[in-house]
């Protein structure tokens, strides 16, 4: 196996699927480790919950707002999941207060932190949820109580700028839902090769003390 020269700990994956499951070979070589992470956080929303609703979506920091250094490290990503987390906990309870059978969801996500041309870093995130629990974005429009309301009050949250200062940070791109069910690999498979894309060595730096990748531990 290849080393990464980047980061030794890492070994660089070349083949054109992965333990079986298909990846964007266009977008390699990939992190043989990243991609291990993401299966693992696959087959344990799997293993909670026979129906996942998983989706794509990416996190990007304004260009005319002067933020502190400290943003721009890893914390703002961990300070965004725990306030999705929190919004999703909300509104399990709310959703129990009318009916004491609703399902819970806990949140999965595997995470990459890229950096552009210009220097400045952008994330790019896969969520999987029990979708008995959720099924949809909803309408991408401020002030609904949907799943992409929630990601951008938790990316304001996460930045400390109001919802108006985030607007069109959090990006959405095209068919980013996915529906994977346990015993079905065809959905798993699809999900697993566009989320691949965030498992590849490519605009990923190291030795700036910013991991480029994470993923829910279980």
């Amino acid at each position: 196996m290849t080393r990464h020269p980047g980061n030794t700990n890492l070994f660089l994956h070349t083949g054109n699927t992965f333990q079986g499951w298909p990846i964007q070979v266009d977008k390699g070589p990939f992190i043989q480790q990243y991609l291990s992470r993401l299966q693992q956080t696959m087959q344990c929303a799997l293993a909670q919950y026979p129906r996942i609703f998983a989706f794509r979506f990416d996190l990007r920091f304004p260009a005319r707002i002067q933020l502190p250094d400290s943003v721009y490290t890893n914390q703002v990503v961990e300070r965004f999941i725990e306030s999705f987390k929190a919004k999703i906990a909300h509104n399990r309870s709310q959703a129990r207060q009318l009916n004491k059978y609703a399902h819970d969801s806990k949140v999965r996500y595997v995470w990459a932190r890229e950096v552009g041309e210009h220097g400045k870093p952008h994330y790019h995130l896969a969520i999987l949820l029990n979708r008995d629990a959720f099924t949809a974005l909803g309408k991408f429009e401020v002030g609904r109580d949907n799943m992409f309301n929630r990601l951008v009050e938790a990316w304001a949250s996460a930045l400390g700028l109001s919802v108006d200062a985030v607007m069109g940070l959090v990006e959405v791109p095209p068919n980013p839902c996915y529906h994977l069910n346990l015993g079905e690999p065809g959905g798993q498979a699809e999900f697993f090769h566009r989320a691949s894309y965030l498992c590849k060595a490519a605009t990923k730096v190291f030795g700036d003390s910013s991991h480029g990748f994470g993923a829910s531990r279980t």
